[in-house]
C-alpha cells in the first residue's frame, strides 16, 4: 500500500489524518516539522505522498520544503493543507509543482479522491522519469563512441557548451560520429525536449536547398500549391543540424547569414520575415577554414558558425576505442542476426587495430555485422570482409606512374591521385554507373563525388573497366 507522510505542525490535526490515511489502508508517517520531514525523504523507502501544512514554525516553511521535495525527490506527489486566507500561496505551492490543495476544513471524501488522483498520477510521473532515463542511456555517448582520452575530452567539450546559446561547429571524418555529438549537445541543453532537426546540406539539390530550409508561402512558384514550413521553422524552440554546411549555394549562405544575425526568417514568397528561436549546430567533413580560403564559404558566416568548434578524431588516432566498439557491435549483431558470436580471435583484433579506417566507425560496425552473419563462435581473419575501396591491401601503383627525380611531396600527391582515382572507378564499376550509388559505396556525398569524377577526368563506362586490373 502506498505511503503517506502527514506534516503539521498542529498534533490534533496530525492524529485526525493519521487515523483516517490508516482507515483507508494506507502506511502513515508524521513530521512536526520541515526537519523531521526531510529526514523521511532521506529513507531507502521514502513516503509517496506527502500531506503539507504551509504554515509551519521553523526555519523552513512549507514553501521551503516543497521547493526541496521537488528538487530532490520529483516523484513525490504533495497536497497542500492551507486556511481558506491563505489561498495565495497555496497557489503559488501549485506553480511550485504541488499536485493539488485543500482548505481547512476539508470534507473528508474530497480528501480522499484527491489523494486517490495524485497517486495515480505520481504512477504515471515514475513511468515518465523511467523513460526519460533510458533514454538517457540509449544516447549514453559512452557507450555509441568510446572511452578513449579524445573521446572523453569530446565529453568535456559537450559539457561546457550544452546549456549555451552558442553555434557550434562540428568537424571531422566522415564516419566519426558528428550527429551523435550534435544530439548528444542538443539533448543536454535546455532545449532537451523539443525538436531536434537534421538536415543533410550536401544530399538536397541546389534549387531546392532555400525552400527546404526556410519553406515557402502558397503560390511562391509554380507547383507550390499549398504553404510549406521549412526545417528552420519546424525546429523552432529545439536546435537545428546542418551537415555538410559546405554544400551551402553562396546565395543560400546569405539568407542563413541574416537569420544568425536577426534570429528571423523570411520563406519564400512571404512579405515579412518572422522570429525564430533555434539553436544551429552545423558538420562538415571538409575544414571550413579550407572552404573559406577557397572563396566556397563566405568569411562572415564561417565565423559566426565558428563561435565554438568541436574536432572528431578520426578512429585510427584512437584506436584503444576498437576493441570496445567491436564488442558492442557483436553484442548488437548478435540481437538483430539472433546469433551468439561470443567475440574476436586474436589475429582478427590485430587486423582491425592495424586498419586504417577510412569510413572510421561506421565502417567498423559494418564490418562487424558482417563478421558476426558468417561466424560461429569467434570472429575468425577470414570473416573480417572491409568496404569496397577500403580493403587491407594497397592499391596498385604503377612503376611507370613514378618518375625518377620525383621529390617526396610530389610522389605522395600521385600516390593519393592514384589511390582516390581507383576507389571511384571501381565503385561505378560496382554501381554500373551509378553515380548515386557510387557516392555511397564511398562514403562521400553525390557533389563530392561528382566534383571528384570531373578532376580526375573519369569517364564511367569502357575506361573504368580498363583500368582496374
Amino acid at each position: 500500500m502506498s505511503r503517506i507522510l502527514v506534516v503539521d505542525d498542529e498534533k490534533d490535526m496530525r492524529w485526525v489524518l493519521s487515523n483516517f490515511l490508516k482507515d483507508d489502508g494506507y502506511t502513515v508517517y508524521e513530521a512536526e516539522d520541515c526537519v523531521q520531514a526531510l529526514n523521511f525523504l532521506k529513507k531507502p523507502s521514502p513516503p509517496d505522498l506527502i500531506l503539507l501544512d504551509l504554515i509551519i514554525p521553523g526555519e523552513m516553511d512549507g514553501i521551503g520544503l516543497l521547493k526541496e521535495i521537488k528538487t530532490t525527490r520529483q516523484e513525490i506527489q504533495v497536497i497542500i493543507l492551507t486556511a481558506y486566507g491563505d489561498i495565495g500561496s497555496a497557489v503559488e505551492a501549485i506553480k511550485l509543482g504541488a499536485y493539488d490543495y485543500l482548505t481547512k476544513p476539508f470534507e473528508n471524501e474530497r480528501l480522499r479522491i484527491t489523494i486517490k488522483r495524485a497517486l495515480e498520477s505520481q504512477t504515471l510521473t515514475k513511468e515518465i522519469l523511467q523513460l526519460r532515463n533510458e533514454l538517457k542511456k540509449e544516447f549514453d555517448l559512452e557507450s555509441v563512441m568510446g572511452t578513449s582520452p579524445e573521446i572523453r575530452k569530446i565529453f568535456e567539450q559537450i559539457n561546457k557548451v550544452s546549456d549555451t546559446n552558442f553555434t557550434v561547429l562540428i568537424e571531422g571524418e566522415s564516419g566519426t560520429g558528428k550527429e551523435i555529438v550534435a544530439n548528444a549537445i542538443h539533448r543536454a541543453s535546455s532545449r532537451g525536449n523539443s525538436s531536434f532537426i537534421a538536415v543533410d546540406c550536401g544530399a538536397i539539390p541546389d534549387t531546392l536547398i532555400e525552400s527546404e530550409l526556410f519553406g515557402y508561402e502558397k503560390g511562391a512558384f509554380t507547383g507550390a500549391d499549398r504553404e510549406k514550413k521549412g526545417q528552420f521553422e519546424l525546429a523552432n524552440n529545439g536546435t537545428i543540424f546542418l551537415d555538410e554546411i559546405g554544400n551551402l549555394p553562396y546565395h543560400v549562405q546569405n539568407k542563413l547569414l541574416r537569420m544568425i544575425q536577426e534570429r528571423k526568417i523570411q520563406k519564400l514568397g512571404g512579405k515579412q520575415p518572422f522570429p525564430i528561436d533555434v539553436r544551429i549546430i552545423v558538420a562538415s567533413n571538409i575544414p571550413l577554414a579550407k572552404l573559406e580560403a577557397e572563396g566556397k564559404l563566405r568569411s562572415d558566416i564561417y565565423y559566426r558558425l565558428n563561435e565554438f568548434k568541436i574536432e572528431l578524431p578520426p578512429l585510427r588516432k584512437r584506436i584503444e576505442d576498437i576493441p570496445f566498439l567491436a564488442k558492442k557491435f557483436i553484442s548488437e549483431g548478435n540481437t538483430e542476426l539472433k546469433k551468439n558470436v561470443k567475440g574476436l580471435q586474436k589475429d582478427s583484433l590485430t587486423i582491425l587495430i592495424n586498419h586504417h579506417w577510412p569510413g572510421n566507425v561506421r565502417e567498423l560496425k559494418n564490418v562487424i555485422k558482417r563478421a558476426v552473419l558468417l561466424a560461429e563462435e569467434l570472429i575468425e581473419p577470414s570473416h573480417l570482409i572491409f568496404d569496397n575501396g577500403t580493403s587491407l591491401n594497397p592499391p596498385i601503383i604503377h612503376e611507370e606512374k613514378i618518375t625518377e627525380g620525383m621529390s617526396l611531396k610530389e610522389v605522395t600527391k600521385k600516390v593519393v591521385y592514384l589511390a582516390e582515382k581507383e576507389a571511384i572507378e571501381r565503385a561505378l564499376i560496382m554501381s554500373s554507373g551509378n553515380k548515386s550509388k557510387a557516392a555511397k559505396i564511398l562514403r562521400v556525398d553525390y557533389k563530392t563525388l561528382l566534383s571528384k569524377i570531373k578532376e580526375y577526368d573519369i569517364r564511367y563506362g569502357i575506361d573504368c573497366m580498363e583500368s582496374v586490373p
